[in-house]
């Protein structure tokens, strides 16, 4: 039984850190806002040309309200929506 307890201590104490590792890399609602908000700037950008752009435009303005008002999920969808119109896959690293 002591050995048990000794190996299962032992697994507790190596899968914390992993852990608190992927929670430190994980983004706020908030932090995502603006990372997204700059991809799409990039992509509007790069696609200013493409057909879809003047709609891009328009989500990205609305995913910059939504985020400012404290409705980030509502502006992240409208930022992803924003990229793929110009063929672009969202980044949330």
């Amino acid at each position: 039984m002591t050995i048990s307890a000794i190996i299962l201590t032992g697994a507790i104490l190596t899968v914390a850190p992993i852990e608190q590792s992927m929670a430190a890399e994980t983004l706020t609602r908030t932090e995502l806002c603006g990372k997204l908000q700059q991809q799409v700037q990039h992509a509007i950008t790069e696609h200013a040309e493409a057909k879809r752009a003047a709609k891009a435009k328009a989500l990205q303005k609305t995913g910059t309200r939504f985020c400012a008002s404290n409705k980030q999920a509502q502006g992240i969808r409208s930022y992803a929506q924003a990229l793929k119109l110009l063929g672009v896959q969202p980044v949330d690293d």
